[in-house]
C-alpha cells in the first residue's frame, strides 16, 4: 500500500471515530444517564495516561518527561490544560448533553471564524476577502442549521448553542495557544500531558470511582469506545496521517468528523434533521474546505492544523 494512501486511510478512520465518538457520549448521556464532568474525567485521564506510557514504551521518548524540566514551558502547559484541552472537551460535552452531536460538532468547526475574528481584532491580521467570505458563509450556515428555516424555535436548546459556541472559541484558544508548545515538543507529548492534567483536574470534583450509573454489557462497551476509539485511537491515526500527508491534506480529511456525527446521529440515535439544517451544514462544510485549500499564504500566527491538538 502507497504511504499517501495509508496517510488518507489514517486520517479518514480517524476523523470518523471522532464523529461517532460524540454521538456515542450522547447515547451514554441520554440512555445511561452518565453526567458531562465523569465522563470528561474519566475520558482525559485514561487517554493521557495511555498515550504517555505508549509513546514512553514504543518510541522510547524520554523527553516525555523532559517537559516538566522547564519553569515557563510547565507554566503554559497548565494554562492549555486547563483553559484549552480540558474547556474544549467539556463544552462539548456538554454541547451535546443538552442539544446533540451533530450540532454539537458543527458549532465546534466554528473555531476557524473566531481564530479570523481574534486576529483581526488584536491589528494581528487584517481583514481579506476570504476572512469575509469565510465568517459570511459560517454564519449564514449556524443561522440555518440552529433554526431549520424558522425563527420561532431552535433546533436544539439554547443552553446547548451557548456551549456549542464556547466548545468553537475554546478550540480556537487552544489552536492559538497551543503552537507555542508544539513548538518545542511533541504533539503526543504535549496532549498527553494535556488530557490527564486536565482530568485530574476535573476529577477532583468529579472522582472516576464515584459514579451512579446502571452499569449494563453495553455500557461498558459504549465507554471503552469513547475513550479509546474515540479519543486515543483517533488522535493517534491523526498524528500519524501527519507523516505521509500535508498538515493542510489532513486538517481538510479531518472535517469529515462532523459528517460521521450527523450521519451517526441521524441514523443510530434518529435525531430529525430538516432541510435547511442540511443546507447549513453544507454551508459551514463549504467554509471548512475553503480554508482548507486557500491559496493564500497563511498568517505566522494562524495554526494550519486545527485538529491535531484535539
Amino acid at each position: 500500500m502507497k504511504k499517501r494512501t495509508l496517510g488518507f486511510l489514517f486520517v479518514l478512520l480517524g476523523a470518523i471515530l471522532w464523529g461517532v465518538g460524540g454521538t456515542v457520549a450522547q447515547r451514554l448521556f441520554q440512555e445511561d444517564g452518565m453526567t458531562v464532568g465523569w465522563l470528561v474525567a474519566f475520558r482525559l485521564i485514561v487517554s493521557g495516561i495511555l498515550l504517555l506510557v505508549l509513546t514512553f514504551l514504543f518510541k522510547r521518548n524520554e523527553s516525555v518527561f523532559q517537559i516538566w524540566k522547564q519553569k515557563q514551558t510547565v507554566l503554559q502547559l497548565l494554562i492549555f490544560s486547563l483553559f484549552g484541552m480540558l474547556a474544549i472537551q467539556y463544552t462539548y460535552m456538554a454541547s451535546i448533553q443538552l442539544g446533540n452531536a451533530a450540532v454539537a460538532t458543527l458549532l465546534q468547526y466554528l473555531a476557524p471564524v473566531f481564530i479570523i475574528v481574534f486576529l483581526v481584532l488584536t491589528k494581528v491580521n487584517k481583514w481579506k476577502s476570504r476572512d469575509v467570505i469565510a465568517v459570511s458563509l459560517a454564519l449564514t450556515g449556524t443561522f440555518l442549521l440552529l433554526t431549520n428555516g424558522s425563527l420561532s424555535q431552535l433546533s436544539v436548546p439554547f443552553s446547548a448553542v451557548v456551549w456549542g459556541v464556547l466548545s468553537g472559541v475554546a478550540l480556537a484558544f487552544y489552536t492559538l495557544y497551543g503552537k507555542h508548545l508544539l513548538a518545542q515538543w511533541e504533539a503526543v507529548i504535549v496532549v498527553g500531558w494535556a488530557m490527564l492534567i486536565g482530568g485530574t483536574s476535573l476529577g477532583i470534583f468529579y472522582p472516576p470511582w464515584n459514579i451512579s450509573v446502571n452499569w449494563t454489557t453495553e455500557t461498558v462497551l459504549y465507554l471503552l469506545f469513547v475513550v479509546l476509539f474515540g479519543t486515543m485511537l483517533a488522535f493517534w491515526l491523526y498524528l500519524e496521517s501527519l507523516h505521509y500527508l500535508k498538515p493542510q491534506e489532513s486538517s481538510l480529511l479531518g472535517s469529515v468528523e462532523p459528517l460521521a456525527a450527523i450521519v451517526t446521529s441521524v441514523l443510530w440515535l434518529q435525531i430529525p434533521f430538516g432541510i435547511f439544517q442540511v443546507f447549513g451544514t453544507c454551508l459551514i462544510f463549504i467554509m471548512i474546505i475553503y480554508l482548507s485549500i486557500s491559496t493564500e499564504k497563511p498568517e505566522p500566527s494562524e495554526n494550519p492544523n486545527l485538529n491535531v491538538l484535539k
